[in-house]
């Protein structure tokens, strides 16, 4: 993977510029909060497509959406799936994402 990634082609076509969602992992160039914004637009991208085409269907090779979503978990721990809304994408907001890699919740339950 080359050092030199553009940022801004990658955050508007992740596909054009990385071959997996597992190479942005290994980007060396790019920060953690660059990474998580990448893998989540490549993650609502791939929910759209998954969506069109209705593929629903069960496979025995993950989708492209589960191997985005393990990629996120590596980089932001866990994520708060109850604070988000149901979605056809399930697209994971922002929100979600705790950059401590404690699961919002859990941070509750430390200070008490």
């Amino acid at each position: 993977m080359a050092n030199d990634i553009d940022f801004e082609a990658a955050l508007l076509d992740p596909a054009s510029v990385f071959a997996a969602p597992e190479d942005v992992l290994e980007a060396e160039s790019l920060s953690r909060e660059e990474k998580i914004e990448i893998l989540r637009r490549w993650e609502y991208d791939a929910s759209e497509i998954e969506v069109a085409e209705e593929e629903g269907m069960i496979s025995g090779a993950p989708s492209l959406v589960q191997r985005i979503v393990v990629a996120l978990n590596t980089l932001a721990g866990s994520v708060d799936m109850e604070s988000s809304p149901p979605t056809k994408q399930r697209g994971i907001p922002k929100s979600g994402l705790d950059r401590s890699g404690v699961h919002p919740s859990d941070a509750e339950d430390e200070t008490h």
